[in-house]
């Protein structure tokens, strides 16, 4: 018994050592997999802004700003901060930025929880934003990772002043 719990613990020791390194990969996957979705979304807008412009004024419920100024704001944010968030640069103040663009974006088009929204959100209505919310969620709590933009920049800010990643 001694022997197998020996051998178990050693096994596991080195597995959770093989899995820790995981840890920059999903991070930076993260990043890709809600930097695509982010940017594809932009693409959509601004190759026809007459649609956009219709969906902002007529179909989603953007609170505190016109449909045009919405649609505006939306369609840059989505080509521009994906990029940020895909470089890892910026990459906590990016995630919390989208994370709550992506709620809003939700909460603006009621067309994505016909069930209602908490209904929805306990079901399976607007899965990819759940899903995007859970990673850039991540990225907020533990930063973009080392292989990131702020993970390399950090090295040359002054000693005393470095912020935190």
């Amino acid at each position: 018994m001694n022997k197998f719990l020996a051998w178990t613990g050693d096994h596991y020791g080195r597995l959770v050592h093989v899995f820790s390194g995981l840890g920059p990969l999903a991070l930076l996957l993260f990043r890709v997999w809600v930097a695509l979705a982010f940017w594809r979304a932009g693409v959509v807008k601004f190759e026809d802004p007459s649609g956009t412009s219709y969906l902002f004024n007529n179909e989603y419920h953007v609170p505190l700003l016109s449909g045009d100024a919405a649609a505006f704001l939306g369609t840059w944010i989505e080509l521009i901060l994906p990029w940020f968030l895909l470089l890892g640069l910026g990459g906590r103040l990016t995630a919390a930025f989208l994370f709550i663009y992506n709620i809003m974006a939700v909460t603006s088009y009621p067309d994505l929880w016909p069930h209602g929204f908490w209904t929805g959100l306990m079901g399976s209505d607007f899965n990819d934003h759940k899903i995007w919310a859970l990673m850039l969620l991540a990225l907020v709590a533990w930063g973009p990772g080392t292989l990131s933009l702020d993970r390399w920049l950090v090295r040359f800010w002054p000693n005393g002043r470095r912020p935190a990643l």
